[in-house]
C-alpha cells in the first residue's frame, strides 16, 4: 500500500490527510489552526504545517505529497530568503483602488484578455501595485514574490532564510502551479506564460521566471516561480524535516490553488459545477477552452489538470448566517428549523448580504442590507430564510454567469461546512435550476492535492470514488433570485 499526503493550507488552518494512493480511503488526519486576518506572516503557516503533519502521525511512511493554498496571497521575499512583509490574503481589500488604477491603466478588456480575469482587491497583482504604492521601501526590497502554496512547497524542500533552512535561500527553486499561477493577473492562461509586462506595470519593476539551473546569484530583476505541469515533481522534502531521515525520500507534487485542488478531490468533470460555502463562496465548472470575462464577474483561470476553471467567488458565505443566527440568538440548528417555517422567497424579504464588501460584483466597500420588510414579514422565521437565500442567490448569480460562457451545467455539487444545515440543503433545490448533489463532507482540497501526489507518483491521475449524503429536491423557484437580483441592484 503506497501512502501519499496532501495538505489544504487555507485562510483559516492547515489541514493533512494522509491517502491509499490505490482506493482513496483516508487514512489519518491531522489539523492546525492560523490566526485571523487579511494578512499573516509566513513563518504562521510553517508552524500550523508542522503541528497539522505531527497529528497526522509524520511521513515517515508516505511516498508522495502535494500542498494546496488559499489562492492569491502575496508573499515578498527580499535577496535572503526572509519575508518583508506579512503576506497580504486574498481578503485584503486594501488593494481596491490599486485594481481600479490598473484598469484605469489598460482598460477591463487588455486585461481580460491578457490574464484572463479583470483585476479585483483580492487577485495579486493589485497587491503588488499597493505595496509599490503604499511601501516603497519594501517595494526596493522584493527579490522574489510568491504564493502561499509556492512558499510552503520550497520550504518542504528545505530552503528558506539563511540560518533558518537546511538549504538556504535559493529562490530560483521556487515554484508554482498553472491554477495557483493564474490567480496572480499576471500568469495568461491562453499563452500558459507569465505576461511579465503586466507584472512591472504592477511593481514598476522588470521580472522573469525561476530557472533553478541558473544558481542564486544576486539580481535587480524579481523571480516568479517557475509554473511546474500538473503531475510533476518538484523536489523531495528534505530529510531534516518532520523526524525523518534522508533515506524516507517524500517526492514533492507541483501543488495547488485551493479550488483547483478541490475540483481534483471530487473528481470534477465537464458537466459539473462546484459550489464551495466557507468562509467565501466559489463556484467554478471544468472547462476545456479558457474564458476572458470583460465584465470581471467570472476569473478565467486555469485548473490543476491541463483544462481550465472559470470561477466567481463571493468575500460573504457561511459567516452570513453565523452572524444573522447570531444576532437571532440561536443555534445552528434552531436557525434550521426557523429558515424551514417561512416560504420560499420569504414573504419577500431579501437580505443582500455585503457585510465584509463583495468580489462578485466588484463592490469592496459595501454593506449589508435588507430589503422588503413590512410589519407583517419582518419575522424571525424570514430574516432566517432571507440569510439563507441571499447566500445562495449571490452564488447562483455566478453560476449563471458560467454558464453563459458555454460551460456545461448538469450537476452541482454543494460542499462546505454550511450545506449541511437542514435549511441550506432545501433552499439550494430551490435557488438552484441544475441538480444539486451533496458531496460527504470530508477535506476535498487535501484530498485533491492527495490525487496530484497520487498522479505524480503513479503516472496516472486516480479515479477514487466520491461518497454522497444527498440529493435535495429539485423545486426552481426563479422568483427567489429575480427579488434577489432586483435588491442587489438597488443595494
Amino acid at each position: 500500500m503506497s501512502l501519499v499526503a496532501g495538505v489544504d493550507s487555507s485562510t483559516q488552518s492547515c489541514k493533512v490527510v494522509v491517502v491509499d494512493s490505490s482506493t482513496g480511503q483516508t487514512v489519518r488526519t491531522g489539523k492546525a489552526s492560523h490566526p485571523d486576518g487579511t494578512e499573516i506572516h509566513p513563518s504562521l503557516w510553517w508552524e500550523a504545517l508542522s503541528a497539522a503533519m505531527h497529528d497526522a502521525g509524520g511521513l515517515a511512511d508516505v511516498s508522495a505529497i502535494s500542498i494546496a493554498g488559499q489562492q492569491h496571497g502575496m508573499v515578498l521575499l527580499d535577496s535572503a530568503g526572509q519575508v518583508i512583509r506579512p503576506a497580504m490574503l486574498w481578503n485584503d481589500t486594501r488593494s481596491a483602488q490599486s485594481a481600479t488604477d490598473l484598469i484605469t491603466e489598460l482598460g477591463a478588456a487588455e486585461l481580460a484578455s491578457r490574464c484572463g480575469s479583470v483585476p479585483v482587491a483580492s487577485l495579486t497583482i493589485t497587491k503588488v501595485r499597493w505595496v509599490r504604492d503604499h511601501e516603497p521601501s519594501h517595494a526596493a526590497r522584493v527579490a522574489a514574490v510568491a504564493l502561499p502554496h509556492d512558499w510552503l512547497t520550497w520550504r518542504l524542500r528545505g530552503y528558506g532564510p539563511a540560518g533558518e533552512s537546511p538549504l538556504g535561500p535559493d529562490l530560483e527553486q521556487l515554484t508554482t502551479d498553472r491554477s495557483d499561477a493564474s490567480g496572480t493577473g499576471y500568469w495568461s492562461p491562453h499563452l500558459e506564460s507569465y505576461d511579465l509586462e503586466l507584472f512591472e506595470i504592477a511593481l514598476g519593476r522588470s521580472a522573469r521566471e525561476a530557472d533553478p539551473q541558473a544558481g542564486s546569484a544576486a539580481s535587480s530583476v524579481v523571480i516568479l516561480p517557475r509554473v511546474a505541469g500538473p503531475a510533476e515533481s518538484v523536489g523531495t522534502v528534505h530529510g531534516s524535516l518532520f523526524d525523518r531521515t534522508t533515506d524516507d525520500v517524500v517526492t514533492i507534487g507541483a501543488g495547488a490553488g485551493d479550488n483547483a485542488a478541490g475540483a481534483l478531490g471530487l473528481g470534477a468533470a465537464a458537466g459539473d459545477m462546484v459550489v464551495s460555502v466557507g468562509t467565501s463562496g466559489t463556484v467554478f465548472a471544468v472547462a476545456e477552452q479558457p474564458s476572458s470575462d470583460t465584465s470581471g464577474t467570472i476569473a478565467g483561470f486555469a485548473d490543476a489538470s491541463g483544462a481550465f476553471l472559470p470561477i466567481a467567488v463571493t468575500l460573504n458565505a457561511a459567516r452570513i448566517l453565523s452572524s444573522v443566527s447570531s444576532l437571532l440568538d440561536v443555534s445552528f440548528d434552531e436557525f434550521a428549523e426557523l429558515a424551514l417555517a417561512a416560504q420560499p422567497g420569504s414573504d419577500g424579504v431579501v437580505l443582500v448580504p455585503y457585510f465584509e464588501g463583495e468580489r462578485t460584483p466588484n463592490l469592496p466597500h459595501a454593506k449589508a442590507s435588507f430589503h422588503g420588510l413590512s410589519i407583517s414579514s419582518t419575522t424571525r422565521e424570514n430574516i432566517s430564510r432571507a440569510a439563507i437565500e441571499g447566500m445562495l442567490c449571490g452564488l447562483a448569480s455566478g453560476l449563471g454567469a458560467i454558464a453563459a460562457t458555454g460551460a456545461a451545467a448538469k450537476r452541482l455539487l454543494l460542499i462546505g461546512g454550511a450545506v449541511q444545515n437542514a435549511a441550506v440543503q432545501v433552499v439550494a433545490g430551490q435557488v438552484f435550476d441544475v441538480p444539486v448533489v451533496i458531496p460527504t463532507p470530508g477535506e476535498y482540497v487535501a484530498r485533491g492535492a492527495a490525487v496530484q501526489a497520487a498522479w505524480m507518483l503513479h503516472g496516472k491521475r486516480p479515479d477514487w470514488p466520491l461518497e454522497t449524503i444527498a440529493s435535495p429536491a429539485a423545486d426552481f423557484r426563479p422568483e427567489i433570485l429575480t427579488n434577489y437580483q432586483e435588491a442587489a441592484h438597488k443595494a
